[in-house]
């Protein structure tokens, strides 16, 4: 089983719409988020796309407007108009932000400790 798959298993995804801007670079785009977790988000793929998976992207989640969920990310995947890409780091307060989003949305509390426990092993 290959890494990815392990981390979809381990890490509850969130289907949520927030403003979000991608950026690598120069670069920026305004895209549209399917999902969120602990891990990393999905995409629809914004057209032109013109970004190098070989390289980090910023991403800017803006849930509210004094709450943003701000992550470095690197491509994952590219598969039927979605781009996945997984979270190489985030601050504190965007983690802080996350959590509770994620902790709001899951119905098991106990099920967000688990999900903070696999994140720490990662």
């Amino acid at each position: 089983m290959s890494e990815h798959h392990s981390d979809r298993r381990r890490f509850k995804r969130i289907a949520f719409d927030a403003r979000t801007e991608l950026s690598q670079g120069s670069q920026r785009w305004s895209v549209q988020l399917l999902d969120l977790s602990l891990k990393g988000m999905l995409i629809q793929r914004p057209e032109p796309w013109q970004g190098d998976a070989s390289l980090p992207f910023k991403a800017d989640i803006h849930l509210s407007t004094d709450a943003d969920v701000r992550m470095d990310v690197q491509l994952a995947h590219d598969d039927h108009g979605q781009l996945g890409f997984v979270c190489l780091h985030i601050d504190l307060e965007s983690i802080e932000h996350l959590r509770r989003l994620i902790e709001f949305n899951l119905a098991d509390p106990q099920e967000l400790e688990r999900e903070l426990g696999a994140l720490i092993e990662v």
